[in-house]
């Protein structure tokens, strides 16, 4: 019987999903479940503290989640040149909304920074987490096509890169700020811009981190409790001691879930920026070997989609994604085990914030679109899987015919 009879939509043709996205796919979900439960043994005994209600920031991180699925959904079924054509814009938006967080009464100050908006009734946004996705794509395109630019457009995107960061580096953001250069800096190196001006870039770079560390005190007494935080162990040193001492406790199996004892007011923001500590506590050597394990797959799949990607544009919105998403989590490690200075970067989808999250997803979506249409899966209809899938009502592969011959002419009569 002909299925296309009784199931017209079954002549609709769809493409199969290379190896790497559905993967990716996977592993970013399972990346998100793991950040759920380890944000909801972090977070409900301050959260039960302040609010009598130990889910309030579970309850509100689900909300962002479910936010970030939807457009992570809707990225990897809209193809790359329509996300790509309205980068430039969203990119405006952006920065539009990162200037707004340093207008007086508009921009809402945490812990002496104005790096949110509260626009209404909707939460707290933080426009220089959510534009990052949205700097993958446009530096993608801007360095993916870098030698058929003219020198207007580069210096125009150059000039407004530049402002982008300085806009983040006055809210103050010096962290926020350095990933975003170092992710412009690597995605530039990837698309094979001359060496000269990478290394111009990145002595501008440091000679900006160098000067915002010295005119801001709390910026150099990070620096200083990093290289010895024992010096002042209840003042600025007193945070990463905290730090060392829930990784340390943690040993080779971990104290349990829910068992950590740092989060219990001692490590302060345990359920933002030092989420990771209180993972090493629980689970340990052989968790964090595991969470290790997990970011290594990833980025090595997200590198075999960049390798496999047929344009160059393709190639660094992939690596920009890795780069984000791989070295963003390392980062906020390195910061929770002391190897390099406490900065305020989240651990991509294990931090507790909602525009950190829909970064984070959107980011994720942006490396699986890349896997989708660099592969060169087949395209096979509905009808064509079924049978694959279901023929005759058994579990057996359905025989596919070869294509007929083409015809030979036939022979003329002329002699």
């Amino acid at each position: 019987m002909n299925l296309r009879v009784l199931f017209p939509v079954l002549d609709s043709s769809v493409k199969e999903w290379a190896t790497e996205a559905r993967l990716l796919r996977w592993f970013t979900l399972l990346w998100l479940a793991i950040g759920l439960v380890v944000l909801f043994s972090a977070s409900y005994a301050i959260a039960d503290a302040e609010t009598s209600n130990g889910l309030y920031y579970l309850e509100r991180q689900l909300i962002w989640v479910v936010v970030g699925l939807a457009g992570f959904g809707v990225v990897i079924h809209t193809p790359l040149r329509y996300l790509l054509g309205i980068a430039d814009w969203l990119m405006l938006l952006c920065l539009g909304l990162v200037l707004l967080t340093l207008v007086p009464g508009l921009g809402t100050t945490v812990n002496g920074a104005s790096r949110w908006l509260a626009l209404g009734p909707l939460p707290i946004l933080q426009p220089s987490e959510l534009i990052k996705p949205f700097l993958i794509l446009q530096s993608a395109r801007i360095f993916g096509q870098w030698e058929r630019l003219s020198m207007g457009v580069r210096l125009t995107w150059i000039s407004f890169f530049a402002l982008l960061l300085a806009g983040i580096l006055l809210q103050p953001n010096l962290s926020t700020a350095a990933l975003c250069g170092m992710l412009l800096w690597l995605m530039a190196l990837a698309g094979g811009l001359p060496f000269r001006h990478l290394a111009g870039t990145a002595i501008a770079g440091l000679l900006t981190a160098g000067i915002s560390i010295g005119f801001r005190e709390y910026q150099r007494e990070r620096v200083m409790s990093f290289l010895n935080p024992w010096a002042d162990p209840s003042g600025n040193g007193y945070q990463l001691i905290q730090s060392l001492l829930a990784v340390g406790s943690g040993g080779f199996w971990g104290a349990g879930f829910g068992q950590s004892q740092q989060k219990l007011f001692y490590l302060p923001i345990h359920y933002t920026d030092f989420i990771f500590s209180v993972f090493a506590e629980e689970f340990g050597l052989v968790g964090c070997t595991l969470l290790l394990g997990l970011l290594a797959v990833y980025a090595t799949l997200g590198l075999q989609v960049a390798l496999k990607a047929q344009k160059p544009v393709h190639q660094l919105v992939a690596i920009g994604a890795v780069v984000l998403l791989v070295g963003q989590s390392l980062l906020n490690i390195g910061v929770a085990t002391g190897a390099i200075p406490t900065t305020g970067l989240p651990f991509p989808m294990l931090s507790y914030g909602g525009s950190s999250m829909i970064a984070s997803l959107l980011s994720a979506g942006l490396l699986i679109r890349v896997a989708r249409e660099g592969s060169e899966a087949k395209v096979l209809s509905l009808t064509e899987r079924f049978g694959q899938r279901h023929p005759n009502g058994a579990g057996k592969k359905a025989k596919v015919l070869p294509p007929a011959p083409h015809p030979k002419p036939l022979p003329s009569n002329r002699r």
